[in-house]
């Protein structure tokens, strides 16, 4: 007889996801692939979270303190009983082939391998917000298959016994960060990450433009105070991309220019400004090209005004935000 595909073990954190949980539960018993389990942490919540799951094939544990996604993903691992550990969070769809596509993966690789998936150009829910997030991370995510910077826990597939040397997430950590922190210290101990660019989730964002700025504001708020903690504020780590940082290098320029506080007669000016947006423009053609050929040529071109014009004064204000964040943090040591 041939022998069962590889198990795998779904750990899904939950907190307060009532409104997810359900479409990401439905999605995960809807895989093409048959050997595998589900088990959702919940953190604690106090939404209708475990009355939402209750009716699910899965284990379910439920943690009377809220303890963070980190410490829910370990206890998670914790009662798993497969060889191999698939993250995915609660607002995420798999998509049917996501476990086979994993299962191969694995099975070429080896076990001293991580592997990573991403986004879908289309997330679940189609506002414009939405969808330049899910291609924005689509394509920061899978710029590098080979040696990525990190793998992020939306998408993660690694071997049990290589979590558990790994030693599992730190819960120290940064907030939505912890995931960076243990794609580093997998690498320091010698283990390879890789990106599979078939591996795909589909996320739910429900954005809008003030959702969107926020998010900006918070992820480059953290990942600037982690940056500079660990001296890598120049790497080109997935969405904290050169791409992105350039882009609000040029935007601050391009204000600091338009704002007259450099003085620039008016020719020397609008030389400046072209040169400027033009390398910017440049260093960013492959991912308009990505959100073009991903949605269409009417979402390409809002998409890039909205990266150019609008995002990267959000991002900005993030990275002085983190920058703060990181002084008081060196100064209370």
């Amino acid at each position: 007889m041939p022998s069962l595909p590889v198990f795998i073990s779904i750990i899904i954190p939950n907190y307060n996801g009532a409104a997810t949980i359900g479409k990401c539960l439905e999605a995960a018993f809807a895989s093409r692939y048959e050997n595998f389990e589900v088990v959702v942490v919940d953190d604690c919540s106090r939404d209708r979270s475990v009355e939402t799951i209750n009716p699910f094939p899965c284990r379910l544990i439920k943690l009377t303190e809220h303890a963070g996604a980190a410490q829910a993903r370990n206890i998670g691992v914790q009662h798993a009983k497969g060889e191999i550990i698939f993250f995915v969070d609660a607002d995420c769809l798999l998509t049917p082939d996501a476990l086979s596509i994993a299962s191969a993966a694995c099975q070429s690789h080896g076990p001293g391998f991580v592997i990573g998936g991403t986004y879908t150009l289309e997330p679940y829910d189609r506002s414009f917000f939405s969808r330049f997030q899910s291609v924005f991370i689509h394509y920061s995510e899978t710029k590098h298959l080979e040696h990525p910077d990190y793998i992020a826990t939306h998408a993660m597939v690694i071997a049990a016994q290589t979590f558990q040397a790994a030693g599992g997430f730190w819960q120290e950590e940064m907030p939505i960060l912890e995931d960076i922190e243990f794609s580093h210290r997998l690498r320091r101990m010698g283990y390879c990450l890789v990106m599979h660019p078939d591996l795909l989730v589909q996320h739910v964002f429900n954005y809008t433009f003030i959702k969107s700025i926020r998010n900006a504001v918070r992820k480059a708020s953290y990942w600037t105070a982690y940056s500079l903690q660990h001296h890598d504020i120049f790497v080109d780590s997935g969405t904290a991309s050169i791409e992105l940082k350039l882009n609000v290098v040029c935007w601050c320029l391009s204000f600091l220019l338009i704002t007259g506080c450099l003085g620039f007669p008016a020719w020397l000016l609008c030389l400046s400004l072209l040169l400027v947006n033009g390398v910017n423009f440049l260093a960013s053609r492959n991912m308009i090209r990505k959100m073009v050929s991903g949605i269409g040529w009417w979402f390409g071109f809002k998409a890039a005004i909205y990266y150019f014009l609008l995002y990267p004064a959000a991002v900005g204000l993030g990275v002085t935000v983190g920058i703060g964040q990181y002084l008081t943090r060196s100064k209370s040591k």
